[in-house]
C-alpha cells in the first residue's frame, strides 16, 4: 500500500492554481485509495517563514480546511489534520538538520531565490525543506502530488531518507516519489507567469462575485482589436479556459479567436462565467464552512488524533535507532 500525503502552507485562500494543481488531483486520489492511506494536512507551521501574525495563519487555516472539503474530500477515507497539531513531526525535522550537510541544503533553489529578494532572512526558510521532509518521512509518504515548483524539495526529501537510512544502517524510511498533473503543472497567473500569491497575480475562485469578475478582467492581453485575429496558443485566457472548460467548448472559443471579430473582453466574460458555473457548489459549501469554524476545528482535531497514534509510532520506532527512550 503506497500512502499519499500532500498539504497547502496556510498564506491565504487557495487559488485556482492550487485547486488545479494539489487539491482536485489530491481530493480524487484521497477519496479512491485505501481507508487510512491518504494524508493531507495544512503546512501552518511553514506558513510563519513568511507570515509571523499568528491570527492571521489561523484564519488562512480555516480557509484552507474549507477549501479543501468545499470539493468533496471524505475525511472518513484520509487522515486530514494541522500540521501543528502533530508536534512530532518538528522532532524529526531536528534529528534530519543534526544529519543532513549544510552545504548540501544551501543549494535549495527557493531559499537562493528568496535570499535575492529580502535583506531579513529567518532560519526556518532555510530549513523549510528539512521540515517537509519530515512531514512526509514521518509516515512514509510515497506519493507526494506537487507543483513544479517543489520538485527540488521532494529530491531533498529523498536525500535525506536516503541519508539517514545509510547512516542508521537500516531502510527506516520510504523514498518519496512526487507526482505531477501535467496538464495543471504550471497554472498561469493573470500576468502570464506562475500564478502565486506573493505575486498578486491569482485568481480566487472563492472570493465574492464582484472581487473574482476584477481578477480575471485584470488578465494582460496584447493590444489587438475586436476585429483582429488573435492567437489562442499565446493568449493568457485561452490557457486558463483551457484547463478548466469541456473539450468543444474550448474549440468554439479557439475558432473564434482564430476568426476575429472577438475581443478579448467577451473572453474574459466568457472564463467568468464558466468559472462561476464550474464551482457553484464548491463556493457555496466554502461559505457555509466558514461559518463554521468550530466544526473545521472538530474535524481537522479527529484527522490530528488519528496521525499523532501513526506518527508516535513510526518516532519511536527512529528514536530506538538513535539510541533514545520511547515517548510515553
Amino acid at each position: 500500500m503506497e500512502k499519499i500525503l500532500t498539504g497547502i502552507r496556510s498564506t491565504g485562500t487557495p487559488h485556482l492554481g492550487n485547486i488545479l494543481s494539489v487539491i482536485i488531483p489530491s481530493v480524487s486520489m484521497a477519496n479512491k485509495n485505501i481507508k487510512h492511506s491518504s494524508f493531507i494536512f495544512i503546512a501552518d507551521l511553514h506558513s510563519m517563514v513568511q507570515i509571523e501574525n499568528m491570527k492571521i495563519i489561523k484564519n488562512n487555516t480555516y480557509k484552507i480546511a474549507a477549501a479543501w472539503l468545499s470539493f468533496g474530500l471524505n475525511i472518513d477515507n484520509c487522515l486530514f489534520y494541522r500540521q501543528s497539531d502533530v508536534s512530532l513531526v518538528t522532532e524529526l525535522a531536528w534529528y534530519f538538520n543534526c544529519f543532513y550537510p549544510y552545504k548540501r541544503l544551501a543549494l535549495a533553489h527557493s531559499f537562493k531565490k528568496e535570499m535575492k529578494k529580502k535583506e531579513k532572512i529567518n532560519v526556518g526558510l532555510f530549513t523549510y525543506p528539512i521540515l517537509m521532509a519530515a512531514d512526509i518521512l514521518l509516515y512514509n509518504a510515497k506519493i507526494i502530488p506537487v507543483g513544479k515548483d517543489q520538485l527540488q524539495h521532494i529530491e531533498i526529501a529523498r536525500r535525506i531518507g536516503n541519508y539517514f537510512n545509510k547512516k542508521i544502517g537500516k531502510k527506516l524510511f520510504v523514498l518519496p516519489n512526487a507526482f505531477l498533473q501535467k496538464k495543471n503543472m504550471f497554472v498561469l497567473g493573470t500576468d502570464g507567469k506562475k500564478m502565486s500569491k506573493s505575486k498578486k497575480n491569482c485568481i480566487n475562485i472563492f472570493s465574492s462575485d464582484e472581487v473574482l469578475k476584477k481578477q480575471i478582467m485584470s488578465i494582460r492581453t496584447d493590444s489587438k482589436s475586436v476585429k483582429e485575429k488573435k492567437n489562442p496558443e499565446t493568449d493568457y485566457i485561452m490557457s486558463l479556459y483551457s484547463l478548466i472548460a469541456p473539450v468543444d467548448q474550448i474549440e468554439i472559443m479557439k475558432k473564434k479567436y482564430i476568426r476575429g471579430g472577438y475581443g478579448y473582453s467577451e473572453a474574459k466574460i466568457a472564463l467568468y462565467e464558466h468559472i462561476i458555473h464550474k464551482f457553484s457548489s464548491e463556493r457555496e459549501k466554502f461559505f457555509s464552512f466558514m461559518k463554521k469554524k468550530s466544526l473545521l476545528d472538530h474535524i481537522l482535531a479527529l484527522g490530528a488524533k488519528k496521525a499523532k497514534s501513526i506518527a508516535r509510532k513510526r518516532l519511536n520506532c527512529i528514536r530506538k535507532h538513535l539510541k533514545f527512550n520511547p515517548i510515553i
